[in-house]
């Protein structure tokens, strides 16, 4: 169990006007920004970062989308972070996801779903690196 845990802000949720109220639901979560950026990824970049999915059918898509605009790009400190990070933006279908969660309120469909979350203690530490160099995260 690791202490930090890597977000990224959508450019569906930035082009919405949500960072503010995502942040804010973030912070009031307990969570501690370590690092955070506004940037915009090209494709190769966006290919770069979802390379663990090249095989499937959606990573294409999944990179156009991800290149599209702005994201905001964060590492968080919490205990248990992965996890109750997992928790507070829900399910990757805002349909299925709880009330009250980020994906829940901000997002309008599976592919456009706010927020990414890594999902294992392993993925925090290299998304996390893929965006900040040490000397960026405090």
């Amino acid at each position: 169990m690791s202490n930090i845990t890597f977000t990224m802000i959508k450019p569906d949720a930035v082009k919405a006007g949500h960072i503010g109220a995502i942040l804010a639901q973030i912070n009031e979560a307990g969570f501690r920004i370590k690092a955070m950026k506004m940037t915009k990824l090209s494709m190769e970049t966006a290919g770069r970062f979802y390379e663990v999915h090249k095989e499937r059918p959606f990573y294409g898509e999944l990179c156009e989308f991800m290149s599209s605009g702005h994201i905001v790009a964060a590492i968080l400190e919490k205990n248990n972070a992965v996890a109750d990070f997992r928790t507070l933006i829900g399910a990757t279908n805002p349909a299925q996801a709880e009330e009250g969660t980020i994906r829940k309120r901000f997002a309008t469909s599976v592919g456009e779903n706010a927020v990414h979350g890594s999902d294992s203690d392993e993925n925090a530490l290299i998304e996390g690196s893929f965006f900040f160099a040490g000397t960026e995260q405090f």
